[in-house]
């Protein structure tokens, strides 16, 4: 078995999507940054992105059982609801999943995006905690779980997550919620795209403390592919 990384110039999505057809049974992140590591602009990711990574974005959702996403993100990036090519929702029905995959905010505030919550027949996931989830002004159609007391436990929530059957979880940022899960190590899988863009100092997510690892995590690159200067890496556990 070869185990060398895939390397080389691809022409478009189609090419791509091969490369990202088998979603790890656990979180597989995906985040965008700068070629000088800033992970968004003007407070928005979508600012550094182009279409083809819009595309793929959409591609790594219908592989999910779950999209993952920080409450600050969800709000920034004005989420909504999931939708799906025809061509994606068939590739899942023959999966037997006949819905595309709900969207799951981690969120003290229980602050949802309005926009999130237009569509009753997919309601979001609301991932909070509990003295938020007693609160009775939270919108009617969420499902709320809860994972800790005063404040989010994110690995507390992505267990919920696969309790329920949600083992494909599509994390999409932002950089607070990628470092918590890092640092419970709860990431068996991270795409990183790499924009030709300079994006200076962006304080988006910042950390109020340094990170309790140890000792960086290892990973392993399983390719490396370049389309319009943009390049797509994907790395494993």
């Amino acid at each position: 078995m070869n185990d060398a990384p895939r390397v080389g110039v691809v022409s478009g999505i189609d090419e791509l999507a091969a490369h990202y057809a088998e979603p790890p049974d656990g979180v597989r992140a995906n985040m965008i940054f700068s070629a000088d590591g800033a992970a968004a602009f003007g407070g928005r990711a979508g600012s550094l992105s182009c279409p083809t990574d819009q595309r793929l974005l959409r591609l790594l959702r219908a592989f999910a059982d779950v999209v993952l996403v920080g409450a600050g993100t969800a709000r920034a990036e004005n989420y909504g609801p999931v939708h799906l090519t025809d061509d994606q929702q068939a590739f899942r029905n023959r999966e037997g999943r006949t819905s595309p995959p709900p969207i799951a905010v981690v969120s003290r505030s229980g602050e949802l995006p309005r926009r999130l919550l237009s569509d009753p027949q997919q309601p979001p996931i609301l991932l909070t905690c509990a003295t938020t989830a007693v609160r009775d002004d939270l919108p009617e159609d969420v499902r709320v779980m809860v994972a800790g007391e005063d404040s989010v436990d994110v690995a507390h929530a992505v267990g919920l997550l696969r309790e329920e059957g949600l083992r494909r979880i599509l994390c999409e940022g932002g950089p607070t919620l990628l470092d918590e899960l890092v640092d419970n190590d709860a990431v068996a899988e991270i795409c990183v795209t790499l924009a030709p863009k300079l994006a200076a100092s962006q304080p988006v997510g910042q950390r109020l403390q340094p990170s309790g690892l140890a000792r960086p995590i290892t990973l392993r690159l399983d390719h490396a592919l370049v389309h319009d200067d943009y390049l797509f890496l994907k790395y494993r556990r």
